[in-house]
């Protein structure tokens, strides 16, 4: 789930080797906390949160099929 994330970040950002992902999982539950270059935080985000609700529904479908509720968070 990383590399989709990656996949779909770094094309989109002007720093891409500052796009990082750390997974805090639970048993019921992983969230992926991305963290970007501050000034690519607008990018990702977008325009009324479009191009992050657009990765977020992304990551949703693809992991439809697991046990555990998957969510996706911006961070500074």
């Amino acid at each position: 789930m990383q590399q989709l994330i990656e996949a779909i970040v770094k094309p989109l950002v002007d720093y891409p080797e500052d796009v990082r992902i750390e997974t805090d999982e639970t048993s019921s539950r992983v969230v992926y906390k991305l963290f970007v270059h501050p000034e690519d935080r607008g990018k990702v985000i977008g325009k009324q949160g479009r191009v992050a609700k657009a990765i977020r529904t992304i990551v949703y479908s693809a992991a439809g099929g697991h046990q555990k509720k998957t969510y996706v968070d911006i961070l500074d």
